[in-house]
């Protein structure tokens, strides 16, 4: 362990000397690449030289325990426990840095949320969801941008693609696609039944066209008048537009903006994160079935998360953990179950190396 982290301590020390070239500064795509990298080596380089301190602190005060003088030997003595803890955690913090970080992680994503099973009341539940994704969003300071939306009769979402833009936003909702199931009673109930509804989530990190070539005789583009509301502006031109990759036959529709110019740049954003994930699919076997897993069929069976109303709680399968504030999780206070997840993943990573 400690051999590599002298690795990355070297690392960090030329990317540093780097970012003093002036020819790196001339050169902004290096300068990114390198900033980006230092960027990622600062904790485990600080939590490594505090491990190095904290190590030289608890020789020091072996070598005063050893001495004549008392007083000092007391205190050294009294220090050492608190000394010997710090090392440890320390020790442990390190070996979780050391697990291979995913590269996507720096990623801005689209997110995919689709009504699946339940009809209206689940469209009504995509909605809720995407205001809490919505909601979590603002408190980390993202910006989010809507790609494509299809509206329920009810007032819900049938489908809603959004570009989430900050600082490690695949990080951390990387681990939110799948089935998300809700038990409540809708509010077309009457005889006030429970009634049980699925809605689906993908996480895509974003592409552009140096993660993802895209040949334009590849694409066939239609343009038509948009359907549904959208007034005068939207409906009586054609400002809709489809794009299909016909090698892949994956086909994206845009129709929220009332510029033809703008709908065909969001659905080549949706497009590319759709091609980028095929390709990532492709470099790594194990990610082959990575959105179909995601997705599923919206059966409520292959849920990864419930949020039961009645009993405010709401429970992530993956990691068997039920927190009683779905109150306030559903307003985006996400973070404790967010952190709890990762850590599993984060511990299932660590054990993978270790064998």
């Amino acid at each position: 362990m400690f051999d590599k982290l002298d690795e990355v301590v070297r690392r960090f020390d030329e990317l540093t000397e780097q970012l003093q070239d002036q020819s790196v500064y001339s050169d902004p795509p290096k300068l990114q690449q390198v900033t980006r990298e230092r960027k990622s080596l600062v904790e485990v380089v600080d939590t490594y030289r505090e491990y190095k301190k904290v190590v030289s602190e608890i020789e020091g005060n072996k070598q005063l325990l050893q001495g004549d003088d008392r007083e000092l030997s007391a205190l050294a003595e009294e220090e050492l426990p608190g000394l010997q803890q710090r090392l440890s955690e320390l020790r442990e913090k390190l070996k979780l840095l050391l697990v291979p970080k995913d590269p996507l992680d720096e990623k801005n994503i689209l997110l995919e949320i689709r009504a699946g099973t339940g009809g209206e009341e689940a469209a009504l539940f995509a909605a809720d969801l995407f205001r809490m994704y919505q909601r979590y969003g603002e408190s980390r300071g993202w910006k989010l941008e809507v790609m494509s939306e299809s509206q329920a009769s009810a007032g819900g979402l049938k489908e809603i693609i959004a570009l989430l833009s900050g600082d490690q936003v695949y990080s951390h909702l990387k681990y939110e696609g799948g089935v998300h199931r809700v038990q409540r009673v809708p509010v077309t109930e009457s005889q006030g039944r429970i009634h049980t509804s699925t809605v689906t989530v993908a996480v895509l990190p974003e592409a552009d066209e140096v993660d993802v070539s895209l040949d334009s005789k590849d694409l066939e583009i239609s343009v038509s008048r948009a359907g549904g509301p959208g007034g005068q502006g939207v409906n009586t031109t054609d400002s809709a537009v489809r794009i299909t990759h016909v090698p892949s036959g994956i086909t994206v529709h845009c129709q929220d903006e009332r510029s033809q110019i703008k709908n065909k740049a969001k659905a080549k954003k949706i497009l590319l994160a759709r091609l980028y994930e095929m390709k990532l699919a492709e470099q790594q076997a194990d990610r082959t079935e990575q959105r179909r897993s995601m997705v599923g069929s919206g059966e409520r069976a292959e849920k990864i998360r419930t949020y039961n109303f009645p009993q405010n709680r709401v429970t992530d399968h993956r990691i068997a953990m039920t927190l009683k504030k779905l109150d306030r999780f559903i307003e985006g206070e996400l973070d404790e179950m967010l952190d709890a997840i990762k850590a599993h993943f984060q511990a299932e990573a660590l054990g993978g190396a270790a064998d």
